[in-house]
């Protein structure tokens, strides 16, 4: 059965052998917010609990009694996408903002594309020629670029060896900003 917070502040006062005095005196919180809290009477707030958390010695993870965080590890597993590219989602699920790794070895610029989002990518090996409105243009490793899914556009692997990028997505307004170096103040 799980414990409230109140009764895991009285076992920890019992467990430390304090009174409701002396605890209050080290921590100086009343008596009577102690008992109160203890006896599940009182909302528990940071400001009651940071104290009681450095008194005790125990986090406040451990104070409220806060699940476990799971293995924080994606599975990773390749899907086979349009023009023969695999896509690798880097996110566990479909949200707001999606991670992919892509793999792109086409090398034939398909008919552009326009969708609702915005898109960053990182070339991580290959060079990238991309298509964004009327320009073409060829990134290499270690290259970026930002753009709203809304303007045309495609790319493929610049000279048909394999290309490696890192994708983020997400809808329309939440833009990744990347600077490689401040703007030149001329």
């Amino acid at each position: 059965m799980a414990t409230t917070v109140g009764q895991r502040l009285a076992a920890l006062r019992a467990e430390h052998d304090l009174t409701l005095a002396s605890l209050s005196e080290m921590t100086g919180i009343s008596k009577s917010t102690l008992s109160r809290l203890e006896t599940d009477q009182r909302k528990p707030t940071l400001e009651l609990l940071l104290p009681l958390s450095r008194t005790y010695q125990v986090s406040l993870d451990d104070l409220v009694g806060a699940p476990e965080v799971g293995d924080p590890r994606v599975t990773m597993k390749p899907r086979q996408l349009d023009h023969g590219r695999v896509g690798i989602p880097l996110t566990r699920s479909l949200g707001p903002l999606q991670a992919w790794k892509m793999i792109i070895t086409d090398s034939e610029l398909h008919e552009p594309r326009v969708h609702e989002g915005y898109e960053w990518f990182y070339v991580l090996s290959g060079r990238i020629r991309m298509r964004l409105g009327d320009k073409e243009i060829v990134l290499r490793a270690g290259e970026v670029a930002e753009f709203d899914c809304r303007q045309p556009h495609s790319f493929s692997s610049a000279d048909g060896k394999p290309a490696e990028i890192i994708s983020l997505f997400g809808k329309q307004g939440e833009r990744i900003h990347t600077r490689a170096a401040p703007p030149n103040r001329s």
